[in-house]
Parts: C-alpha cells; sequence; structure tokens
C-alpha cells in the first residue's frame, strides 16, 4: 500500500516524471547505505529484534506521513524524508528476512521457503494496491486516509512478528562492520557463479522493474484514468506472481530451476517493451497479468538460488548485496525519469525492457555452459 501511496502522492504534488523519479531515488538511497548494515547485523544479531525495529519505524513513517496528507500539510520534502527512513528500515531488515525463512526450515527446503514468503507478499499485493488506490480515489478518506490504513496493518505486522523465534546468528564475530561488509565482497567475489547472480539481477531490478516507478504517469497522465485504475493494474501484476509462485515452489529446489530462472528473466524484459507499447488500458491490464509473473518468478528464483550457492556463514551479506539491487532500483528511477520527461515516457519503458532482455540473455551464455560443464564433470566422477 505504501509503496503505491509514494507514488501517488508525489504525482499529485509535481505532476512530473521527475518528480516520482527523485521520491523513489531517495527510497533507493535509504536502501543503498543501510543493505550493507543490514547484512552484518542478520549474521550477528537476533533476527526477530532486527525485524521488529525496523517494522516498527516503518509503522510509525507511515503514520506520520497520513497525518500531514489528511491535515493538507503535505510537503515533497516530507515525502523523501519519509522514503529516506523506509528505503534504510528495509535496507536494515530485508536480508534478515530471506535467512530467517531459511534457517527456520533447513537448507532441505530452501527453494520452498523462499517461495512460500514470496507468495504472502504477492497475495497481499493482490488486495493492498486495489484498496490504496480506491481508498486515495474516495474523498472521505484520500491519500493522507489510505496511508493511516497502511500503518495500521503495518503496526499489525510488527506484532506478529514478535512471535518469531529469537534466532541468535549462526556464527557471532566482533569485526569491525566495514569489515565484515568486505569480507562479504570478496566472498562473492571469489564465487563465479553467485558474482554473475547478483550482477545480472541488480541490472535487472534497477532498470526493468522501474515500470513500476511510472504506473501513475503511465496511468494518469498518458491515460488520463484515476489512482484506482493504477491500483488495479498492480493488483493484477501480484495475481501473475502469486500464480507463478505456486509453479516455481515446486521446482525452485530442482535441476531445472536455473533454466527456468532464465526464462523468466527474458520475459520479464519482453514483457517491460510490451508494456511500453500498449496503447489502452485493458491491453496494459493483461500484459502486467503476465509481466508480474514473468517477473516474480525471476526474483524468487534467483534469491533462493544466491541462498543455495553460498556459505550460511555468508548468507546475510550475500542477500545484503542481492537487495541492493532494489536501492539501484530507486537511485535509477531519478534519472529515467529525466530520461522519460526528454523522450517520452514509452519510448523510456520500451528501453528498459530491452535492457533487461540482454542482461539475461548475457548471464545465459556466460553461466549456463559452465553449469552444465560442472554437471557433466560431477557425472564423470561419479
Amino acid at each position: 500500500m505504501q509503496f503505491l501511496l509514494r507514488g501517488l502522492l508525489a504525482w499529485d504534488l509535481t505532476e512530473r516524471e521527475s518528480g516520482l523519479g527523485v521520491v523513489y531515488l531517495s527510497f533507493g538511497l535509504g536502501l543503498l547505505v543501510f543493505t550493507p548494515i543490514g547484512g552484518v547485523l542478520a549474521d550477528r544479531w537476533a533476527k526477530r529484534t532486527l525485524l521488529v525495529l525496523g517494522q516498527g519505524t516503518i509503522a510509525l513513517v507511515a503514520a506520520a506521513m497520513g497525518l500531514a496528507a489528511v491535515s493538507n500539510n503535505a510537503q515533497f520534502w516530507m515525502l523523501m524524508v519519509a522514503s529516506l527512513a523506509q528505503g534504510a528500515m528495509f535496507g536494515l531488515i530485508g536480508p534478515a528476512r530471506v535467512t530467517t525463512a531459511a534457517e527456520l526450515v533447513g537448507h532441505e527446503h530452501l527453494g520452498n521457503a523462499i517461495s512460500l514468503t514470496s507468495m504472502s507478499m504477492s497475495l497481499t499485493r493482490i488486495f493492498g494496491p486495489a484498496a490504496a488506490g480506491v481508498l486515495a480515489g474516495v474523498a472521505a478518506f484520500g491519500i493522507g486516509g489510505a496511508y493511516l490504513v497502511a500503518a495500521v496493518f503495518s503496526v499489525v505486522s510488527t506484532l506478529l512478528t514478535m512471535r518469531l523465534p529469537k534466532l541468535e546468528p549462526q556464527a557471532a564475530t566482533r569485526e569491525h562492520p566495514v569489515t565484515e561488509i568486505l569480507d562479504g565482497v570478496r566472498y562473492v567475489r571469489s564465487e563465479k557463479q553467485l558474482k554473475w547472480l547478483i550482477v545480472t539481477t541488480t541490472i535487472a531490478i534497477m532498470i526493468g522493474f522501474n515500470y513500476v516507478a511510472f504506473l501513475p504517469a503511465l496511468v494518469e497522465g498518458e491515460l488520463g484514468l484515476s489512482e484506482s485504475h493504477v491500483g488495479f493494474l498492480t493488483t493484477a501484476s501480484a495475481i501473475g506472481a502469486v500464480l507463478i509462485t505456486a509453479f516455481v515452489a515446486s521446482r525452485a529446489d530442482g535441476p531445472e530451476s536455473i533454466r527456468l530462472m532464465v526464462f523468466c528473466g527474458l520475459a520479464f524484459g519482453v514483457g517491460v517493451v510490451l508494456f511500453g507499447l500498449a496503447q489502452n488500458y485493458l491491453l496494459a491490464l493483461a500484459i502486467i497479468g503476465v509481466l508480474g509473473l514473468a517477473t516474480n518468478g525471476f526474483m524468487v528464483l534467483t534469491s533462493s538460488r544466491s541462498m543455495a550457492i553460498s556459505d550460511p556463514s555468508h548468507h546475510g551479506r550475500v542477500q545484503s548485496l542481492m537487495q541492493l539491487a532494489w536501492a539501484g532500483f530507486g537511485i535509477a528511477a531519478a534519472p529515467l525519469g529525466a530520461v522519460a520527461e526528454i523522450i517520452g515516457l514509452r519510448q523510456t519503458i520500451v528501453g528498459m525492457g530491452l535492457v533487461t532482455f540482454v542482461v539475461v540473455a548475457l548471464y545465459a551464455t556466460t553461466v549456463l555452459d559452465d553449469v552444465v560443464s560442472n554437471r557433466k564433470s560431477a557425472e564423470l566422477n561419479l
């Protein structure tokens, strides 16, 4: 809900693509700075404590932004500060969320656990954005009232998080946090498959996934529709995400998971191109449902694979590097918004899809051959 409301309020305050981009830039900067710290803390702190702290702060920021909007005192700088704070908190708790799922179920069910986590988040996206869009379009609530509803849900989420086991770190360390961050970077650089997986995921999300940042501009600015229509687009994407997650859950730990990941990544790029070319709302709605399917499949499979091929002692820091992709997503939104104002929104979205397709295709050609060669060597040794 808050992700959609952030874009709607930014559009209402500025009515410019660059305004949308700057708000997501603030969110991305918070992620960029705090995600590596979150990776270190996930490896050295009790994860429940970290999750409760971050989730509770997100709830407070949402409530403050809602009160500002309800009282007609919302300013663009306030939205930027709120985005920065929430990005920082998502950065702190993101690695802990993924590694918590892995620790609760064990390595043998890792892919299924990450798929289930993704499915639960996708299910909320079916109803949350649509509800946020509808509430924002109703005079009695408006964007401020919708923000306050989102804050209530965040409080409930914080209370439920308190029911988790404490989950102490697997290998406590007294090294300086910067030393641990650098150690995580060196570890990833030494693992070829992990390195290229993180690079590919970062570029694909940073560029391709930014289509969601420009939904208000496309729907309200280009098609002349309302906030509710923006919410329904996001819901269609979430329905596709749920469908692919149910399919991926039984295959995320299997031998064909890498090829399925590549297929979803290529479809992700093609879907963004087609979305940029869609000339009416119904066509965009159909395309974004398929796009949600491909995007979520790619994200689930890259996340589970990064956990499967990394050492448990580095899980938190590896996931922090994986999730820096979301910082890149926010940071890239500002220059992409500026480009959209120069060459056009649709042309920019098409370009984003092409970049995504090419980077996944390059990953496939450089890594899949290594995977096949390693399997043949293993079979010969047996």
